[in-house]
């Protein structure tokens, strides 16, 4: 069975399974973004053991015994080919300028970094863009719905669970035909980005006291981050929080958007 069946497979199941808990109780009122409460926190608690007994394990080896040169090619090499899906995202936004931009960053890394294992565009000035298509639906008006934390996959919600199945077409690592090198390249993307966020992990092991609440609000946050290009509208209820350029924060903003992609 291809990657992309059992995904589909996997998403099919979370549906059935929120519709049935939809109307479970939770210990005080849910978030109104966040009506499937119960159900995701089980999600959850299950995704953080398979981190920690699987994932985790296996990230902290990899960055122990892979030198960081090499670790830092692979990481290049991935975020090349996402920059596939971003032009098309960008395209479909509307985004013609930026679209040129990614895809001379896609052109330059490709051919002048080795495939994507140097990032020579980002010293050119040609920025990593992140566009997905949860956030083109977002742009064409379709609300993002409740939130719902996926199987292994992570946090979510309706709307950029569609815009994974359908970035998951178009993303040339599902396009691998021998089944062992796909499984094996998926594999390894999931083992190089835990291991970026080995540190992150310690960090919010220490400071979260409700590690669910903060990991989906700070998905929430970050996704209406990148919907409005890091712009966007204010809650009249909410005073403005001014960005901040601290290497600290923007690190994090790194990490939760390699985490929460």
């Amino acid at each position: 069975m291809c990657v992309f069946k059992t995904i589909k497979s996997l998403l099919l199941t979370v549906a059935i399974a929120a519709t049935t808990v939809s109307c479970a109780s939770v210990n005080g009122p849910s978030p109104e973004h966040d009506p499937f409460e119960s159900y995701n926190r089980a999600m959850f608690s299950f995704n953080d053991a398979v981190d920690r007994h699987v994932l985790k394990p296996v990230a902290a080896a990899y960055k122990d015994y892979v030198p960081s040169p090499v670790r830092t090619g692979v990481s290049n090499f991935f975020s090349n080919l996402g920059d596939i899906l971003v032009v098309l995202n960008d395209l479909l936004q509307g985004k013609f300028s930026q679209a040129r931009d990614d895809s001379l960053r896609f052109f330059v890394n490709t051919v002048f970094g080795l495939f994507g294992l140097f990032d020579v565009a980002s010293h050119m000035e040609l920025p990593k863009h992140h566009e997905d298509f949860g956030q083109t639906l977002a742009v064409w008006g379709v609300s993002d719905g409740p939130y719902l934390v996926l199987p292994f996959l992570g946090p979510s919600t309706i709307r950029d669970t569609a815009g994974l199945l359908v970035d998951a077409q178009a993303d040339p690592i599902y396009d691998i035909r021998d089944s062992e090198a796909r499984y094996a390249t998926i594999g390894l993307k999931a083992v190089d980005t835990r291991a970026d966020l080995l540190g992150a992990s310690k960090v919010l092991d220490q400071a979260a006291f409700d590690r669910y609440a903060f990991l989906r609000d700070a998905y929430l946050q970050r996704r209406k981050h990148l919907i409005y290009d890091g712009n966007p509208p204010q809650d009249e209820n909410t005073k403005p929080t001014p960005p901040s350029d601290s290497a600290e924060d923007l690190l994090l903003e790194e990490d939760l958007e390699k985490a929460l992609q």
